[in-house]
């Protein structure tokens, strides 16, 4: 389907609501039945539609279709939150004894998942170097039942093979899962390359205005509804109407919003590059003296506004002096919004831990929003002079 058609109109069957141009927020917790039979058949099969809103509403069921296209996929569940879209698939689809196939270094409460909650249930986890696929299909066992990917993974934004590691998976009946927030649907497309489950934080670039707080997994009806049954419905994680609404209106500008940040960042990055205080190997998908950057640029059409720098010559001092010089880029977690930000490894460590031989510690993420990348290189400039 053509982008324009999934934004601007798939799922809005506007005539039947009054030919209204936005869709409406349908603001109810529950769904009337004009028979005992219509209201059997909903309480027996409640992935067919609206019963109770803590699973179907039908201004969600509209964000739904968009998602699902936007990714090729047959279907989407939307979310309160991005971690609720990650754990939520896996609790499902998991049990007692069975092991996962992690990536190194994905998002903080995705290691919280794996390494704290999964235990509880009996669950291990192997956490492997995603960028060689040869590690992941040795970690394999007779248990593993899910490989789970983060491309580009946080902060360090290596990428992994995804068709090659989609057809070790299939050849030994695991799902594979994968985290594409860093991309959004409008860079990279996993289903494309065979990959079973697509989570995204909704918060980032799909919602896109700093104001929302939401998650979506896209992948086949069967593995959703396999999801939606059980673990979705119990734990009650759907995403209210007016984020769903938030959501839909942010869908519109999409397109035009993530080509005026990976423009801006595009800007950024070279001033960077070419800085003396800045370590010339900036940590970018496309960054051209990367060792994966063929495969990210068969993989990804863009990279949009995220990548990590490490100053020459780093101490903590240097990149705590740094980060509270800026006086326009905003220090914050999260990104994907309008606004630019940045984030310094070493604040989520303890000054005692800081180790600064340790590549991670002293990597600083910065995130381009839409503001003019002369602005913010003023602002970058501004801060660099203080170091």
């Amino acid at each position: 389907m053509d982008i324009s058609y999934i934004l601007n109109e798939l799922g809005e069957d506007r005539e039947n609501y009054f030919n209204a141009i936005a869709p409406p927020i349908i603001q109810t917790s529950n769904f009337k039945f004009d028979t005992v039979e219509d209201f059997r058949n909903a309480l027996a099969d409640e992935y067919r539609g609206n019963l109770y809103s803590r699973g179907f509403n039908p201004t969600i069921d509209i964000l739904r279709k968009k998602l699902a296209a936007l990714d090729g996929a047959e279907d989407a569940l939307v979310f309160g939150s991005g971690i609720a879209a990650v754990t939520i698939p896996v609790l499902a689809l998991l049990q007692q004894g069975d092991e996962v196939i992690c990536v190194e270094n994905p998002y903080s409460w995705t290691i919280k998942l794996f390494n704290d909650l999964l235990p509880k249930f009996g669950i291990r986890t192997t956490f492997v170097d995603g960028s060689h696929t040869d590690a992941i299909e040795n970690a394999i066992t007779s248990k593993t039942k899910l490989i789970y990917l983060e491309s580009p993974n946080t902060f360090s934004f290596d990428v992994q093979d995804l068709e090659a590691i989609a057809n070790i998976a299939k050849a030994k009946n695991i799902i594979t899962m994968i985290d594409n927030s860093y991309c959004s649907p409008l860079y990279q497309q996993p289903i494309a390359y065979g990959i079973d489950l697509v989570a995204q934080s909704a918060t980032k670039y799909l919602a896109g205005h700093s104001d929302v707080i939401a998650g979506v997994v896209t992948g086949k009806k069967e593995l959703l509804k396999r999801i939606f049954e059980k673990e979705y419905m119990n734990i009650g994680a759907s995403v209210a109407p007016q984020n769903a609404w938030l959501l839909l209106r942010s869908l519109r500008t999409l397109p035009i919003r993530l080509e005026k940040i990976t423009a801006n960042a595009n800007k950024v990055i070279e001033y960077l590059e070419q800085h003396p205080k800045v370590k010339k190997s900036l940590l970018h998908p496309f960054n051209k003296n990367s060792k994966q950057l063929d495969l990210a640029k068969k993989q990804m059409k863009a990279c949009g506004g995220l990548f990590s720098i490490v100053l020459k010559n780093s101490s903590l001092e240097k990149i705590e002096a740094f980060c509270n010089g800026l006086k326009h880029i905003l220090m914050a977690v999260s990104w994907g919004g309008y606004e630019s930000l940045i984030i310094p490894a070493c604040a989520g460590v303890s000054k005692a831990d800081f180790d600064l031989n340790n590549p991670r510690h002293v990597l600083i993420r910065v995130y381009v929003g839409l503001e003019e990348p002369e602005y913010l290189i003023r602002d970058l400039e501004g801060a660099l002079e203080k170091i």
